[in-house]
């Protein structure tokens, strides 16, 4: 995937994760932070996934925090969005915008 590729749906909830959970942002957190706003169940693996593909695009960038006080602590591995991954995600919020401009009233739309 090239950086210039729209995001898809995932990746956009990967993203406004992030930007909700801040400095919190790891991958169990932003899996549950999916999870309960969008009312899906995903996997870490899938998290960690499009995590590594946004990484490799520049939206995010990541660091690995000190291990944790308790026995048998780890270190966590902490994921925050970039300037770059900002701009695409008010891009897809744009392009989507236009999609849905003059539809809200469209019968197909008002059927549950």
């Amino acid at each position: 995937m090239n950086r210039g590729d729209p995001l898809t749906e995932f990746e956009q909830m990967v993203l406004l994760a992030l930007v909700r959970l801040e400095d919190n942002a790891y991958g169990v957190t932003i899996r549950k932070e999916i999870e309960a706003r969008a009312g899906r169940t995903i996997s870490v693996a899938a998290t960690y996934t499009a995590l590594e593909r946004l990484g490799r695009r520049d939206f995010v960038q990541s660091w690995t925090s000190r291990p944790i006080a308790v026995r048998g602590g780890r270190a966590k591995k902490h994921f925050r969005i970039c300037h770059a991954g900002v701009h695409a995600l008010r891009e897809s919020k744009r392009v989507m915008a236009n999609m849905w401009d003059g539809l809200e009233t469209h019968p197909d739309l008002q059927k549950p």
